[in-house]
């Protein structure tokens, strides 16, 4: 029931004078009177408008008023454009949008006309302002027209991203927060509930595809149950048929979702259709979330029953009070000529149609002046322009012809303070009024709309008021919107679907942990010094063992070590006293002393087994004690096979036995063999570097062991297969020369070594088999001393007992004695 006034640009007169005030510069205003919301079915639509009719009608008209009432203060202000007078046009621009033929009114000349010139740069129109109009559509219509003329326009409730575009709007300003700062003030109201299981249905028109389209684009943590569109009506009448039954269909879909929250992103004109469908087919404790352009709809509001799809939250305008306005809205006069008129325009079935005026005008003083203020500070900021324009001081202003143009970039420079709040539009989100949450109270109809939360557009958050919000739950409980509960401590997510929301909870092993600012799909496995226990979210330093100085073991093994390096220091000091004597040159000359040194450095090398192992202990572990064992048990292999070729090759093989000696057959085969024994160890270095490793154990994941080499039972192979053969072959000799002069028979003594190297050796691979860690480090530091004292106690130590307690048995002619007794033997 839209009453339009159709503008005929031919000359003739346009009747606006309801709303016409004259001044020295005239504003004009745009605004929708709403009397589409009176096109709920259960409203009349005769020529005489009902109670409910008439009280809608005097809610739209209270934005109209604070354009009346902003001007009125200020052309009675003796600071603000002194000696000036405002005057304001307004005009219903209805909401199924009439804005061309206001705004060809506005721009009209004197005459009515909008001439066609190449310049309008000294064109005067009807207006040097336009405030409005309110929906976002027709701000955009119209800012495409008024931008042709340079002509400022502040819109009071248009929240469009389309007005920030300065280069297709250049005069287009608003009092208003954006379309985005709405959404952003929504998913901070699902976040703040942590509901990210949502239903969203927006209406058909540019208004809810932005809404929407912004919506998805910034709800990176949000999930989509349903996505519906409300279609739209053509006119303001019953709906037709066809689009009942979309409504209808979009009603049961939302009831069959399993999301308990909907986000309704739509101007009113549908929804009165909408929620009593959805009263109809028995919509319950939801949570509905209201976009701005109906956020505090009284027709709404006074739907039958409405209370019963659950709890209405809102974002809205910010709520300000303006002093006098109350008092201004309604005035006595104005009373009085309703109260005498009411018979000729009440329908019969209302009597008092001054007392449901004054009702509708109590509920909206208790929703707050929200839209009152964004038009009253629209009308100061362009008096706050003209009046820097016209130079204006506290005595006057210098009056003159003033062209739209003009007022542009003062408009883009007003800098003011207007009921403790700043006015500007420097920056596009911090517009004067910001939004806040308003929740919908069924039990409070003098207060409909209340505040839980406000919202600030500059620090992009939320700031709850109170905690008194009405929820449709047991015990009033927060409703819960999840496709899946957040999984517990410890517990990864396993998606269930194609939708990040719903996933299944799994628990993380031991040895991983769940790192919730990284990943919450994946277990993160734990460094090597770290543990774990199962479902985690941390892992833990893990206590390192190694074979510490001051531990038994370490003690002994250094005991041992120390006595071994003093026995072998002495003997091979004994032996250089008594390098000439028959039993040191029997037992190798000068070979002897390669072998007392190779046993000394073993013995050095003792110490690395023990403390924190290093990349320089486990090379030493890994290399010296297998070359020094080579370089003793090859002399001591070639020392048996010259005895043995003595007393059998000579005489057998005398011209091989000759090369041996006269080309030092001995050296070549010990020069060989370690020139063998370098290559393995390089290659064994090479495949399996000699660095520390963390082990941890499989009965106690809080220990780790420290152990050179991951592969160290491969890398002792490696390295002991070149000594497995020369043990074989020294007890081969062994064997052979079992019948040799007793002063040559080695037999027993290499036999002596050579069993414990073989017993070390099965005994270090047995505890590898089963353990790992310390245990096979003090295991190979064992085999390691118990060799060393094998070659220097078991090989050396007879030859010293000789030495130092039968001198008589360490003389030529013994010798010579011992060797003919074996002649006359074997003949």
């Amino acid at each position: 029931m839209c009453v339009c006034v159709l503008l005929t640009m031919a000359g003739s007169e346009t009747q606006y004078s309801d709303f016409h005030l004259a001044g020295d510069y005239l504003l004009g205003g745009l605004f929708s009177l709403h009397t589409e919301t009176m096109s709920s079915p259960h409203l009349s639509h005769s020529a005489v408008p009902t109670c409910e009719e008439y009280k809608l009608k005097i809610a739209s008209y209270s934005h109209l008023r604070a354009m009346r009432f902003a001007v009125e203060q200020i052309n009675n202000s003796s600071t603000l454009l002194p000696g000036v007078s405002l005057g304001y046009e307004m005009v219903d621009v209805c909401y199924f949008t009439n804005s061309i033929h206001p705004i060809l009114y506005f721009l009209a000349n004197q005459h009515s006309v909008v001439p066609l010139q190449n310049n309008y740069t000294h064109y005067q129109p009807r207006v040097l302002a336009v405030i409005g109009p309110d929906s976002s559509h027709a701000a955009v219509i119209v800012a495409q027209v008024l931008s042709l003329f340079l002509m400022p326009q502040i819109s009071y409730r248009a929240i469009t991203n389309e007005l920030d575009d300065h280069e297709r709007f250049p005069t287009a300003f608003r009092t208003t927060s954006s379309m985005e700062q709405q959404i952003v003030a929504m998913l901070l109201l699902l976040k703040e509930f942590r509901w990210n299981w949502i239903n969203i249905l927006y209406s058909d028109d540019d208004y809810g595809r932005q809404n929407l389209k912004l919506l998805r684009a910034r709800a990176t943590e949000i999930c989509v149950a349903l996505q519906d569109v409300i279609p739209v009506p053509h006119s303001s009448q019953l709906l037709p048929l066809e689009l009942q039954g979309k409504i209808q269909a979009v009603v049961s879909r939302v009831i069959h979702s399993t999301a308990k929250v909907v986000i309704v992103l739509s101007l009113e004109l549908t929804l009165p259709f909408f929620f009593q469908e959805a009263v109809r087919q028995n919509v319950t404790d939801l949570v509905w979330i209201a976009a701005e352009a109906w956020a505090i709809e009284l027709a709404l509001y006074n739907i039958t029953d409405l209370w019963r799809v659950g709890t209405i939250l809102g974002v809205a305008a910010k709520a300000f009070f303006i002093p006098g306005f109350d008092d201004f809205r309604i005035s006595p006069a104005e009373g009085a000529n309703e109260q005498a008129s009411d018979q000729t325009t009440c329908n019969q079935a209302c009597d008092q149609c001054l007392s449901a005026a004054r009702d509708a005008d109590h509920s909206m003083r208790a929703q707050g002046q929200r839209i009152d203020f964004n038009v009253y500070s629209s009308v100061y900021a362009v008096a706050h322009a003209l009046h820097r324009l016209l130079g204006c001081n506290t005595t006057g202003c210098h009056k003159r012809m003033v062209y739209p143009w003009q007022l542009v970039p003062e408009v883009k420079h007003v800098d003011f303070s207007l009921l403790d709040t700043r006015i500007n539009f420097r920056q596009k989100d911090d517009t004067p009024n910001s939004f806040e949450i308003i929740q919908w109270k069924w039990d409070q109809p003098n207060n409909p709309f209340q505040k839980i939360a406000s919202y600030s557009t500059k620090n992009q958050k939320l700031l709850f008021t109170t905690q008194n919000i009405s929820w449709h739950t047991p015990n009033n409980t927060v409703p819960v919107s999840v496709c899946s509960q957040q999984c517990e401590y410890g517990q990864r997510r396993k998606p269930a679907s194609v939708s990040s929301c719903c996933f299944e909870c799994v628990d993380c092993e031991e040895g991983t942990f769940l790192n919730n600012n990284a990943d919450l799909y994946n277990c993160q496995p734990c460094p090597a010094d770290q543990w774990s226990r199962a479902r985690s979210q941390k892992c833990y330093p893990r206590l390192v063992k190694y074979l510490k100085w001051q531990e038994g073991t370490a003690v002994v093994l250094l005991l041992f070590s120390v006595l071994g390096l003093i026995a072998t220091v002495v003997i091979s000091v004994t032996f250089a006293i008594h390098s000439h004597t028959p039993v040191v040159k029997s037992a190798g000359g000068r070979m002897c002393f390669l072998m007392l040194v190779s046993v000394i450095i073993g013995f050095i090398n003792v110490p690395m087994y023990i403390g924190v192992p290093t990349e320089f202990k486990c090379m030493c572990r890994q290399t010296v004690f297998s070359l020094c064992f080579s370089v003793c048990i090859s002399c001591i292999t070639v020392r048996s096979f010259q005895i043995i070729s003595i007393f059998k090759m000579a005489a057998r093989l005398p011209k091989v036995y000759s090369y041996w000696m006269k080309y030092n057959g001995q050296y070549i085969f010990i020069t060989v063999i370690l020139a063998l024994k370098v290559t393995i160890i390089v290659t064994n270095v090479i495949i399996h570097p000699p660095a520390p490793v963390p082990l941890a154990l499989e009965d106690n994941p809080s220990i780790v062991e420290l152990q050179c080499n991951k592969s160290y039972k491969l890398a002792l192979l490696m390295n002991s297969s070149l000594d497995t053969f020369l043990s074989i072959l020294c007890f081969y000799f062994a064997y052979v020369g079992k019948e040799l002069p007793k002063n040559y028979n080695e037999a027993k003594y290499i036999t002596l070594c050579m069993t414990c190297y073989a017993v070390s050796g099965i005994a270090i691979f047995l505890v590898m088999s089963v353990y790992r860690g310390v245990l096979v480090t003090i295991s190979d530091a064992v085999g390691v001393v118990v060799n060393l004292l094998g070659i220097s106690m078991g090989y050396f130590g007879p030859k010293c007992y000789l030495i130092f307690f039968h001198p008589e048995r360490n003389t030529a002619a013994y010798f010579q004695t011992a060797i003919q007794s074996y002649t006359m033997r074997q003949d």
